[in-house]
């Protein structure tokens, strides 16, 4: 029995690559089946998100064959032809599968170092499989030590505490200066993908006074319906600009749009109270001159890029850590594997039952040198040999019934050979 992980990233191919190769959600029951049926495999999982789509399966027999057969359904199943798809897909089996699975989901592969999303696509991932009828012991117990493994290395390692993409980094920002972000009201200036991921964050951080201005209305309608926020133009900003504690600035315009004395009026309006202001764009969106008034409070990317880079290089040395955990986590997963081996199952069962036995046999023989009948050191030796392979499972069961879990009932059953009317 092996474990296979099979895929393609963004470092093995480009988006026009990737996007051929995954799998719309609303399929992914169908495609789970046919994946056990054509590539033949005993368990599958299949995760797919915009960075990476990647197989996870349970197989018996020749790995050599297996590649085939997934390659070709792959190919079948996109509908890309397997020169396509072959250069970009990487390998992984047993040993490596688990360490790779479980660096995935503690973001030690993804494109930004340590990103916390993976975690909640594998689980996604997990449950549809799950609900697919795909999964069993191995992969389920593979995917619950995963899930350990990411939440051992986030609790126990800085990797995923410092911002690293310049949206998380201005909301932190905020955070450092608002003790109640919360309670701040935000203008946010522009409805591109940088603005609408300092959005999602600001919604993450429970913000919910927060106002959009953009060019157009249609655009920026569609980002704040998701966070519940209002929608100006542009040419509203100076009437708005009094009311917002925290300004953030991501367009593609030419020439500055808030400028120093749009600014200075603001700020005789909130009677000096501080206005905390990122500009995300090049060319700038805010004059630098507003750098120069107090009460104001005037970052940039250049500002941003520096902060990533020092926690860039903090969640490096915290991947060391993180590596580490995890190829300690492999390691203990694969040994549990090895123990569901048939042969050495029985080795080790034998040889605990033989071990109980000649403890037992000793102390009877020692009572027979006593003044003790021989049927009663039998009889005792029988009763303590009964109770000794009696007990681990007639717990099994206590516990099976307490838990619920009928089908171990059924099982134990069937292993003791019990007849059902007993």
């Amino acid at each position: 029995m092996s474990i296979v992980a099979v895929g393609i990233n963004h470092k093995t191919a480009p988006v026009a690559v990737r996007e051929r190769i995954s799998f719309n959600p609303d399929q992914l029951s169908m495609a789970l089946q046919e994946m056990l049926q054509h590539v033949q495999c005993k368990e599958a999982a299949i995760l797919s998100t915009c960075n990476r789509t990647e197989l996870y399966l349970v197989q018996e027999g020749d790995i050599a064959s297996t590649k085939e057969r997934v390659l070709r359904w792959l190919e079948q199943h996109h509908k890309v032809p397997a020169s396509t798809i072959s250069p970009s897909l990487y390998w992984h089996n047993d040993h490596n599968a688990v360490n790779h699975m479980m660096r995935v989901a503690c973001g030690l592969d993804s494109l930004v170092l340590g990103e916390p999303q993976i975690l909640g696509q594998m689980k996604q991932a997990y449950s549809q499989a799950k609900a697919a009828g795909s999964m069993s012991l191995v992969m389920d117990r593979l995917f619950q030590r995963t899930f350990g493994v990411a939440k051992q290395v986030r609790t126990e390692t800085e990797i995923g505490a410092s911002a690293v993409s310049v949206a998380f980094a201005s909301v932190n920002l905020a955070k450092h200066i608002f003790a109640d972000i919360e309670k701040a009201k935000v203008l946010l200036v522009g409805a591109g993908e940088t603005i609408e991921l300092v959005a999602k964050h600001l919604y993450e951080n429970k913000v919910n006074k927060i106002t959009v201005a953009n060019r157009t209305l249609t655009r920026a309608e569609g980002m704040a319906k998701q966070i519940g926020a209002d929608v100006i133009t542009l040419a509203q900003i100076p009437e708005r600009m009094a009311d917002a504690d925290i300004v953030i600035s991501s367009t593609a315009s030419t020439l500055p749009i808030i400028g120093k004395g749009m600014v200075e009026q603001a700020l005789i309006k909130r009677k000096h109270r501080p206005i905390f202001m990122v500009d995300l764009a090049v060319p700038r969106d805010i004059e630098e001159q507003v750098s120069d008034l107090d009460d104001v409070f005037l970052y940039t990317v250049d500002d941003l890029q520096s902060i990533i880079a020092k926690n860039l290089d903090k969640r490096r040395k915290a991947a060391v850590q993180a590596e580490s955990i995890v190829t300690k986590q492999t390691d203990g997963f694969m040994a549990w594997l090895r123990g569901l081996n048939t042969q050495d199952t029985v080795i080790s069962y034998r040889n605990q039952c033989i071990e109980e036995r000649d403890i037992l046999l000793e102390k009877a023989l020692l009572q027979l040198n006593t003044e003790k009948p021989p049927e009663a050191v039998i009889a005792e030796l029988a009763t303590k040999l009964t109770n000794k392979f009696m007990h681990a499972p007639t717990s099994a069961i206590q516990n099976a019934a307490q838990g619920g879990e009928l089908d171990k009932i059924v099982y134990l059953r069937e292993i003791f050979n019990l007849d059902q009317s007993n």
